[in-house]
């Protein structure tokens, strides 16, 4: 079989994956090198390899272990930003590269970029195949001044990733300092404070019922020397080797309450401060009576404060946790536990503990529009946090979507890129004045009776809409199960009728998916196509409410889409008059 070709360039592609081969015609990696050296930028090199997929090939088969290389070299060319390169080096490695300056995304970003775009698992039928990367980043021309030693740098970098574990990170100059002594970490970190290389990142967290800001969240970085704007992930171990983490930790706490005394002395006192509170900070005898002192000296009440502590540090059932978070609690301060659902906590210690708020973790978030399980925790979560009289924030909000989906499931608090990604305070002041954000998306509007079609076929949709649009519905167009899922996760809606034969998914699975999700809709199957089988077991498993063919009689159809809302309607207990 002939290879694909780039229908642009005319280039040809890899025969498995369909992405460019290193050095086989492609985006050039030395002319990139050059064109980033005459522009002033750094280009980040990141070398990806699959996790087990020799275990795969062995176990499942070459056929499988070639669908699953196919399908990640489309998980990773969706996820690439523009202006990225992607290369595909050999049998598990694929080759990514950015170029960059300044506080632009780097090649950090995009390696957590690839790695969180692989939290949902592969559909490899008849398999369900999780799928972990290795990632070694080297940087031009920090690490290697030409683009053969870049390639043997970042090669270095991955091997020493994939020797600590899989689904890692690494970064080239970084990993080097894993050999210093204890005190050459405490004196690189003592000058970091000292040189104001680390800064606070500020991100809104807004209430549910109007999308006013509540309270803002601390991020730290790191304005490294060497390599320039560094995440917490990426320096954290560092600074825990070299028992810094208290000083560190009060360092963040005292900036983060001088930045608050600031913003309230210019009108802003309505605003709160959320900050991470490190495990060694916790853990000192003195914590309450530093923090106290802090919020005494800038004059500001313990109730604008949130402290936000790990679920690992609760796991450890010590006295003095108790106390400091008693301690904390009687200052008037809220305490949260962050990333919850990430970190192994037994539920026990929620019962055990003074807790105001649970932060669900983002990559819950991620699929709670389309994944039956994954809403059905997140749902557990709130449900379960409010039963024991804690609000709960969602972390990582991306869409609208997810936003109402959240909102209709009673989730109080959020904070994502939706509403802003992490910015400086100096560029977070105009944000946090204008106070409501993204109003038209928190606007309340009257229920009405809204009937989501879902059909891949346009002239099926506009033939639906005409015939409905005379009976006053509202109406909300699909024509993929992934537009439906985000239209359902947005709106109300008491009606869905889908068409069976479909790309992306048939229409008794989908309609089986949304019976878990949103059980109170009227499910309906509108198709030419007849397998009695499959139809038969949707009926009788509840996941359709009636099976309709195409060509249709108008008038019939009409009939039967009326007496779905009036099924709605008796289940819910609702009268017509409401809507």
């Amino acid at each position: 079989m002939n290879p694909p070709f780039d229908p642009h360039s005319g280039i040809p592609l890899d025969p498995t994956t369909a992405v460019y081969r290193l050095g086989a015609g492609g985006p050039s990696l030395p002319a990139g090198l050059a064109a980033a050296s005459a522009t002033g930028r750094r280009v980040a090199l990141l070398h990806v390899d699959i996790d087990r997929l020799g275990a795969i090939n062995e176990s499942m088969g070459e056929v499988v272990g070639d669908k699953l290389l196919a399908a990640v070299a489309q998980r990773l060319q969706e996820a690439m930003p523009t202006g990225a390169w992607l290369w595909r080096l050999g049998s598990d490695e694929f080759l990514a590269g950015v170029g960059y300056r300044g506080e632009e995304p780097d090649g950090l970003v995009l390696a957590e970029r690839l790695r969180d775009a692989f939290e949902t698992p592969l559909s490899i039928p008849p398999y369900v195949l999780r799928v972990t990367l290795s990632i070694g980043i080297a940087v031009y021309p920090d690490d290697a001044q030409d683009a053969a030693s870049l390639l043997a740098r970042a090669d270095q970098v991955v091997r020493v990733a994939k020797r600590e574990g899989r689904n890692g990170i690494g970064l080239s100059a970084l990993q080097e300092r894993s050999g210093d002594t204890v005190e050459q970490l405490s004196r690189s970190v003592v000058e970091a404070i000292g040189n104001d290389e680390f800064e606070l990142y500020h991100q809104p967290t807004v209430k549910a019922h109007d999308g006013s800001i509540d309270a803002v969240s601390v991020l730290l970085r790191w304005h490294n020397k060497e390599h320039g704007l560094l995440r917490p992930n990426h320096f954290l171990d560092l600074v825990e080797r070299s028992g810094m983490s208290a000083r560190l930790g009060y360092w963040v706490v005292h900036r983060a309450v001088e930045q608050l005394a600031a913003w309230r002395a210019q009108g802003l006192d309505y605003l709160n401060m959320s900050v991470h509170l490190a495990n060694p900070m916790l853990l000192r005898s003195d914590c309450v009576n530093l923090i106290g002192g802090l919020l005494h000296r800038f004059g500001i009440p313990g109730s604008a404060m949130e402290f936000e502590i790990s679920e690992s540090v609760l796991a450890l059932n010590a006295r003095n946790v108790h106390d400091a978070i008693s301690g904390l609690r009687g200052l008037g301060s809220r305490i949260t536990v962050q990333d919850f659902g990430m970190g192994g906590l037994g539920l026990a210690a929620l019962a055990q503990y003074p807790l105001d708020r649970l932060k669900i973790d983002r990559t819950l978030i991620h699929n709670v529009t389309s994944d039956p399980r994954t809403a059905a925790i997140v749902r557990g979560i709130i449900a379960m946090g409010h039963r024991l009289g804690m609000q709960v924030t969602a972390k990582g909000v991306e869409t609208e979507a997810e936003l109402n989906f959240l909102r209709r499931n009673h989730c109080d608090f959020f904070l994502g890129h939706l509403f802003s990604p992490p910015r400086p305070a100096q560029d977070v002041a105009e944000l946090i004045r204008r106070r409501f954000l993204l109003p038209e998306a928190f606007a309340s509007t009257r229920p009405e009776r809204t009937l989501l079609l879902l059909d891949d076929e346009d002239n099926v949709l506009r033939s639906l809409v005409r015939l409905f649009r005379r009976d006053g519905y509202r109406l909300l167009i699909a024509s993929s199960v992934q537009e439906a899922f985000d239209l359902l996760a947005s709106n109300t809606v008491q009606v869905i009728v889908s068409d069976q034969r479909m790309p992306d998914m048939d229409g008794t699975e989908f309609l089986g998916r949304v019976r878990e999700m949103y059980p109170d809709t009227i499910r309906m199957v509108l198709s030419g196509y007849t397998d009695l089988a499959t139809i038969t077991e949707a009926i009788n498993r509840g996941a359709i409410y009636r099976f309709l063919t195409k060509p249709w009689n108008d008038d019939e159809l009409r009939d039967h889409i009326q007496a779905a809302f009036r099924a709605h309607d008796e289940r819910s207990g609702s009268s017509e008059d409401e809507y």
